[in-house]
């Protein structure tokens, strides 16, 4: 019997283990409004990034800066051919399918990653609040590799082989230029290699009516869902009610695209177009405002013709998104039947008369058959392709999002809720209906979403030509302060040929939402360029939160607007304070503790990063502190000078020697006048050390 359930669990062992390994690597481009991670194993699949139930809607953020705008629920990427000679099997198949995503991920025998490489025109800036790494680039702009040759301010290289013979080489590229900074742009060369394994082996033959499928699940999105406020049904998170459209020449668009909303669900009260923030709380606030999409922006007309298809991609057939076809324990690169399946009912299934958009047309998106329990993903299908061995099909795609802002978000929300008249349209027109007014305005973001394919578009038709962000200061550093916080930042941005000046904004107790303009100097401002700022408006109690912005001199960009460097780059989410105030009188310094009991200093201050600690209070702004034994030998100095009225000495010497039992002189002398302290007056104290 034992022997039997070992057998048994063995082989569910190996079964899981076949479905999904997970060797992944997983980088974020991170340092502008639109924000993802990325998969070595060439897509991003569902629950991919640390394979978490929690990370189900997981990427795709925007915009970035605000909490939980995340809109990506999965990915996939299937290569299928006609009549394979499949070297593993030793059998021809009449359809062969290889797949990454939504739900599977095998980087041992499918998706094979080579080389998985992020490019940077230059390294994130040293960012540090009271010193302490604290920008979100310290954790996501990660293994940069330089060149100030790159096109665009990030590039993501990543190369896979695939059990079909293809390598696919992806590169995705990113601007944070501000009217840039809302689309990926990807480039992928799909080449026959014959590489079929991961040792490298090659089967070489021709490959039939090949076809490029990817899949896109999107759920529009965290904010208002089972992961964020939680004011939406939960099924609404994972984008049971998301409405895919396609736009195609087919249907008589101008556009090769696709794009996804957060449709009307039953589960709501009302028309729920945009999410509004409905209940005993609620403020109306547009949820779920974005419109993410995908463009085709060039794809071969064959191996040997690189002009662009106009009819590509020509598949963009919805698919529901628990259909048996997206389960990891379907999608088996050996099985005939399941894989005949997949191609063609699905990957080869043309131009479907409807749209999914058409299919739910004025209903409940989550009541529509077709969506079931997990809603409708987006097929977009390339080919049918004759690769011959050693050549190759280049795709070039964008994906993008359109959105109202976050102020029209809130402001146009609380009208709809509070029924504030007159309902204005986005045209200028009037309408006493107050969903008609919501509705028309949330889809202002089609407009937007359509801005980003044609600026991407012009991105890549113009080579990249596009205008550059200024650089930011590669070093900035805020520091607390009793009566002050303190900003300081490198010249380095400064020999940019058009420097223009830099602009500073804050935050008030959270990194993640809007930042007031507090100051700003150079071009345009009655303020000399300058590299420090002292807010002494700061008030005590509270978290303030900065970035600073470069800024050029107008003439970088055509339109003549002031061009400025990502607020990513610097925005810090550590928090900044007011400490405790400055002493009013040198006989007002206080050591504690005193006498300092080595033995006892666990409980001294309660906590085991500061057991070591001896702290000064009531000390001038600024001032020099030294150190000496009794006999009069000095061991250590302390400059204090962030104008508070508290420093902290680690209780070592200069060297790094604990120091022993003894008697300590403590020498404090002021350095800066104020209208309490003269510069140069000075005091000795006593400090006792007891082992």
């Amino acid at each position: 019997m034992k022997k039997n359930l070992t057998r048994i669990l063995l082989f569910l062992l190996i079964t899981v283990l076949s479905v999904s390994v997970f060797a992944d690597d997983t980088k974020w481009i991170a340092v502008g409004m639109l924000q993802n991670w990325f998969s070595s194993g060439g897509c991003e699949i569902e629950v991919g990034r640390r394979h978490e139930v929690a990370d189900q809607q997981d990427g795709f953020q925007y915009p970035a800066l605000y909490p939980s705008q995340d809109m990506q629920a999965a990915k996939g990427l299937w290569i299928g051919a006609t009549n394979y000679d499949d070297p593993v099997a030793g059998k021809v198949f009449n359809y062969k399918v290889v797949h990454v995503g939504p739900r599977i991920l095998n980087e041992t025998s499918e998706f094979m990653p080579q080389e998985f490489t992020y490019y940077g025109k230059f390294e994130h800036p040293n960012v540090t609040v009271n010193g302490v790494p604290g920008a979100q680039t310290n954790f996501r702009d990660l293994d940069v590799v330089v060149t100030d040759t790159l096109p665009t301010d990030r590039m993501l290289y990543n190369v896979v082989n695939t059990s079909m013979g293809i390598t696919m080489t992806r590169r995705i590229y990113y601007n944070t230029q501000q009217f840039n900074d809302n689309y990926f742009l990807y480039v992928f060369d799909f080449k026959n290699t014959g590489i079929y394994d991961v040792d490298g082996n090659v089967k070489h033959q021709d490959l039939t009516d090949v076809i490029f499928f990817f899949q896109y699940r999107w759920s529009v999105s965290k904010y208002m869902g089972a992961y964020g406020l939680y004011y939406a049904p939960q099924d609404a998170t994972w984008g049971v009610n998301t409405v895919n459209e396609v736009l195609h020449p087919f249907y008589g668009d101008s556009y090769r695209a696709s794009y996804a909303y957060h449709g009307l669900h039953s589960g709501f009260e009302g028309d729920n177009i945009g999410a509004p923030y409905i209940g005993t709380n609620g403020t109306g606030f547009l949820g779920a405002a974005q419109i993410p999409g995908v463009v085709t922006i060039h794809a071969d007309k064959a191996w040997n013709d690189k002009s662009d298809d106009t009819e590509q991609p020509k598949n963009q057939t919805p698919i529901y998104s628990d259909a048996d076809v997206t389960q990891a324990s379907f999608n088996d690169q050996y099985n005939e039947n399941n894989m005949a399946k997949e191609y063609t009912v699905y990957m080869n299934a043309g131009l479907p008369a409807q749209t999914h958009a058409d299919m739910v047309g004025d209903g409940n998106a989550n009541e529509l058959s077709l969506a079931g329990g997990g809603g409708v993903s987006q097929g977009i299908g390339y080919g049918p392709y004759y690769i011959p061995d050693g050549e190759s099909i280049r795709i070039v795609m964008a994906e993008a999002v359109g959105s109202l802002s976050w102020e029209k978000r809130a402001t146009i929300g609380a009208q709809w809720l509070n029924e504030i008249t007159p309902y204005i349209m986005p045209d200028g027109s009037e309408t006493t209906n107050k969903d008609e007014f919501k509705d028309a305005w949330v889809f202002t973001g089609i407009d937007s979403l359509k801005q980003a394919f044609d600026r991407a578009t012009d991105c890549w038709k113009n080579d990249f030509a596009i205008s550059s962000a200024p650089p930011p200061p590669d070093e900035f550093s805020v520091s607390s302060g009793g009566d002050r916080i303190t900003l300081e930042w490198s010249n380095s941005a400064e020999s940019y040929d058009h420097f223009g000046g830099y602009r500073i904004y804050r935050s008030i107790d959270r990194s993640d939402t809007t930042f007031e303009m507090i100051y700003a100097c150079g071009q345009g401002t009655d303020n000399p360029v300058t590299n420090i700022y002292e807010d002494k408006n700061a008030v005590r109690g509270f978290d303030y939160y900065y970035y600073i912005q470069t800024t050029d001199d107008g003439t970088v960009d055509p339109s003549g607007a002031q061009m400025v460097s990502s607020l990513f780059w610097t925005r810090t989410i550590e928090p900044a304070n007011l400490t405790r105030q400055p002493g009013n009188s040198l006989e007002g310094i206080r050591i504690v503790p005193n006498p300092y009991n080595i033995s006892a200093r666990e409980i001294q201050f309660g906590d085991q990063s500061t057991k070591d600690q001896i702290m000064f209070y009531g000390l001038p702004p600024k001032c020099i502190i030294k150190i000496f034994t009794e006999r009069g030998d000095l061991i250590k100095t302390i400059r204090h000078i962030d104008s508070s009225g508290d420093e902290s000495w680690d209780s070592t010497t200069s060297a790094g020697q604990v120091i022993v039992s003894g008697i300590y002189i403590v020498y404090f002398e002021v350095t800066e006048d104020t209208p309490v302290f003269k510069k140069g007056e000075s005091i000795y104290k006593k400090l006792i050390v007891v082992r």
